[in-house]
């Protein structure tokens, strides 16, 4: 496993990030136990959670099933960096208490205890805002984090799904207020078939120190060699690979990309990761595995060298947007 620093910190990561979403609702407890162990085994050291997780009824669950494999001991918290994310909704019936959800200094405080109390620790390494909240002023955010990381709480905190705009105003707050070290990360979607984040998003991480971690690096399985699979009767596509399927023209563009990458004898999803671990500014891209052989597929990935002739294969069948802001100025 290869290992780099998130953003400007000196905390070392690993350039793979194992993603929880799917532990509880498609992945039994056991398995998740034993997923996280082979990561940690790999080198993996970077997990990503969020308080919402498990979703619906069971949201929180996710953070309570690697809190109960932490719990086994063995050294697996101090080897492990969690990440988790605040700002979603606690209710299970959707309804929100007021200051129950979002990024006021009150539901920070809230959540964070209820997420330490679940993932079985004493602290969060990197706390992460899941949303901007609109409502709420950076003053207010960091003056909660301040006192968190004060108590021991939270080590870092990074932000997720944010604009350009928002990560200036995040860290330029911090840098006014002073004693702030401000975002250290920014997790959003990322990915051969949506480059959108060229634009803004990554020039503003990378101007700011911040780690970029992409998150649905396969596109929803667009990326990893879905129409291979359908032809050969295999799982199906759902979801954002279904709606883009749907597309005639989308996939010509996905055949495309599975062709070139037969023609070079890659599989597709490695081949996804291993682009992303070749951009400007790309901590690791985050793997959401389901079950040990996807995880193995992403490990093959971290190895994976893609020469400069299917690198420019892959460009000109998903064209990035451009630099900002010639890609919309003129």
């Amino acid at each position: 496993m290869e290992y780099t620093q998130l953003g400007r910190t000196g905390l070392k990561v690993s350039r793979l990030v194992l993603g929880t979403m799917n532990f509880g609702p498609q992945t039994d407890e056991a398995d998740s136990h034993a997923i996280m162990d082979a990561a940690l085994d790999a080198g993996i050291n970077f997990f990503d959670t969020a308080n919402v997780y498990g979703w619906g009824e069971n949201k929180g669950r996710t953070e309570e099933i690697i809190g109960n494999w932490f719990a086994k001991g063995g050294d697996r918290r101090d080897r492990t960096v969690i990440a988790t994310k605040v700002y979603g909704n606690m209710g299970a019936d959707g309804e929100a208490w007021p200051n129950h959800d979002k990024l006021s200094a009150v539901n920070i405080r809230r959540a964070v205890d209820a997420s330490l109390k679940r993932l079985r620790t004493d602290h969060i390494d990197l706390y992460q805002f899941h949303h901007i909240d609109r409502a709420t002023g950076f003053d207010e955010i960091w003056q909660a984090i301040d006192t968190l990381v004060q108590q021991g709480k939270v080590l870092y905190a990074g932000s997720s799904n944010f604009p350009g705009y928002k990560i200036a105003q995040a860290n330029e707050t911090a840098a006014r207020r002073g004693g702030t070290i401000g975002l250290v990360s920014e997790q959003c979607l990322y990915n051969l078939a949506e480059r959108r984040a060229e634009m803004e998003v990554i020039p503003a991480a990378q101007d700011y120190g911040l780690g970029v971690i992409p998150w649905s690096p396969l596109h929803g399985g667009l990326l990893g060699g879905v129409i291979k699979k359908e032809v050969q009767g295999g799982r199906r596509a759902s979801g954002r690979a279904a709606d883009t399927l749907a597309d005639p023209a989308k996939r010509a563009q996905v055949q495309a990309y599975e062709d070139l990458l037969d023609k070079h004898g890659v599989e597709p999803g490695e081949a996804a990761l291993a682009w992303l671990l070749t951009r400007p500014g790309v901590t690791g891209p985050i793997v959401g595995p389901r079950t040990a052989d996807q995880l193995a597929s992403a490990l093959r990935a971290v190895e994976l060298e893609l020469s400069d002739e299917l690198l420019a294969g892959l460009d000109e069948i998903f064209p990035g947007p451009g630099p900002s802001p010639e890609a919309f100025a003129w």
